[in-house]
Order: C-alpha cells, then sequence, then structure tokens
C-alpha cells in the first residue's frame, strides 16, 4: 500500500466535498471552491468527516496513481482552508517589481520592462523597502497554478551561480561557483 495513498486526509469544519459520477472532485471551503477530475477508476470515500482515497488493485499505475491524486485531493483541502503563499525576492542592481491590480511590471536588467498578466484567482503585492531586495508575494488556493506563475517569474531571470543574481524564492538557497583565478 501506498505511504502517502493510504493516509487519510481530515476535513476541517466548513469543508464539504462532493464526488461526482464522472470522478470529478469538488472541494467548498472558507476560501472558495477547487474542481479536479480524477482517474476513473480510483474511488474516494467520505465518511465522518474524513476523505480516504480506494484503488482497485496493485498494477503499477493504480500504485502510482493512488499516492499522485491523495496528494492533489490533499492540497485543495488545505488550499481552501489556508491557502498558499510563495515569495518571491529580485536579487541585482537597479532589478525592480511593481504591481498595478493583476498586471506585475518587472525590471530585470534588460533593455525593456517585463510586464505580465497574473491569473484572477492569484492576489499579487510588491514590496520595495530602502536597503532591502524587492519581494513579490503571491497568494491563492490553487497550489499548482501559484507554483506555476511563480515558476514563470522565476524563469525570467534564473539565478546565476558567479554572483546570484536574479529572481528567486526567498527560501532558496544559491550556491555560488569560484570564479577565474587571476592569471600570473
Amino acid at each position: 500500500m501506498s505511504r502517502i495513498g493510504k493516509a487519510p486526509i481530515k476535513l476541517a469544519s466548513g469543508v464539504t466535498v462532493t464526488v461526482s459520477p464522472a470522478n470529478e472532485i469538488t472541494v467548498k471551503g472558507p476560501k472558495g471552491e477547487l474542481k479536479r477530475s480524477i482517474d476513473r477508476d480510483l474511488k474516494v470515500e467520505v465518511k465522518d468527516g474524513v476523505l480516504t482515497v480506494v484503488r482497485p488493485t496493485d498494477q503499477i499505475r493504480h500504485k502510482a496513481l493512488h499516492g499522485l491524486y491523495r496528494a492533489l485531493i490533499s492540497n485543495m483541502v488545505v488550499g481552501v482552508t489556508e491557502g498558499f503563499k510563495k515569495q518571491l525576492e529580485l536579487v541585482g542592481v537597479g532589478y525592480k517589481a511593481a504591481n498595478n491590480g493583476q498586471l506585475l511590471d518587472l525590471a530585470l536588467g534588460y533593455s525593456h520592462n517585463i510586464i505580465i498578466e497574473i491569473p484572477k484567482e492569484l492576489k499579487v503585492a510588491t514590496l520595495t523597502e530602502k536597503g532591502q531586495n524587492p519581494k513579490i508575494m503571491l497568494e491563492g488556493i490553487d497550489n499548482q497554478l501559484l507554483g506555476q506563475v511563480a515558476a514563470k517569474i522565476r524563469s525570467l531571470r534564473k539565478p546565476e551561480p558567479y554572483k546570484g543574481k536574479g529572481v528567486r524564492y526567498s527560501d532558496e538557497v544559491v550556491r555560488k561557483k569560484a570564479g577565474k583565478s587571476a592569471g600570473k
């Protein structure tokens, strides 16, 4: 049995989970509603505020999907109750971030600013304090969408290993390399 797949998901008060005949799961909570269709072979059971994912056989495919869908459903439950946050940091001279509603304006050392439209499901905020690197805070209930948008922003200027300049997650550690040593 999959260690992740067999773990039950405890539903907080105010969270309702419904499963349609087409195996589409809807999770409603205080922060919003999320939907996801899961594999038709797996069954989702909700009893006494505890959700479990059951697989029909021990085939390799079913074992793989068992843990995957349990983790995805767990992320949906956490998203509608607490939500998810990601924070990015811009490290480099002249790097700036500003937002106007859902538009994020980034100055990353290119000849022009980069403007990204953030999906309406996410909240974006920028923070620039004197003596600190500019920060971008992303917040939302969909963990997959949040991670995808954060990765897209990071990919615009990945941290480079020699000076550490670029866009990075605030908890990311960039290992620096030694540069060329000076000739004689």
